[in-house]
């Protein structure tokens, strides 16, 4: 049976590559190897994001709205987690473009004290992400994921499993195969 948890939980296992190699080259003050991977990371989150908002969270919404009886959870209880999943993903995606948009004005490198300054603000950024990332991931894949698993019918777990890996492998035209690959 296709199951989309694995397939996601897969994802999560490649974002988190990509922030390994970030956190290198945060380590090493190599700005234009930071902006590389902290662009790429801001790429595979925006579409691993857009998959669950397009494809996961209306298909288990929807399917909860069906009065299913003695199905955990209940729609309440599915409305809110996926209000604040969707709260982490504006976090995401508004921290990532403030730590591109300082990389950004820095592309020559490290020249002064306030250039180190930004740089470690972007590495505080990503901390956060990551930290607050850890969390969102086990909240994911121990509910919503786990949930479309129990609550959807086999061809429909299959359907939207097309339609996630579908959302996942349309990345976006500058990376290559190779680089979204994580083969950096």
């Amino acid at each position: 049976m296709a199951e989309v948890r694995p397939r996601l939980s897969d994802d999560h296992h490649a974002v988190s590559e990509v922030l390994k190699q970030l956190f290198i080259a945060l380590e090493k003050k190599d700005v234009q190897s930071t902006f590389s991977n902290l662009d790429l990371l801001w790429a595979r989150l925006a579409v691993h994001i857009r998959a669950e908002h397009l494809h996961l969270f209306p298909a288990v919404i929807n399917r909860l709205s069906e009065s299913l009886d003695g199905v955990v959870p209940d729609l309440s209880e599915a409305l809110a987690a996926v209000e604040n999943l969707r709260a982490d993903h504006d976090f995401f995606m508004r921290e990532l473009a403030r730590a591109i948009a300082i990389l950004r004005e820095h592309s020559q490198g490290i020249v002064t004290d306030s250039d180190e300054a930004k740089l470690a603000a972007v590495g505080d950024a990503v901390r956060e992400i990551e930290r607050r990332l850890a969390t969102h991931n086990k909240i994911e894949e121990d509910q919503i994921y786990r949930w479309s698993s129990t609550i959807l019918t086999e061809p429909e777990q299959s359907e939207l499993l097309t339609r996630i890996n579908a959302e996942l492998e349309n990345r976006p035209p500058r990376f290559s195969a190779q680089a979204w690959a994580n083969d950096l």
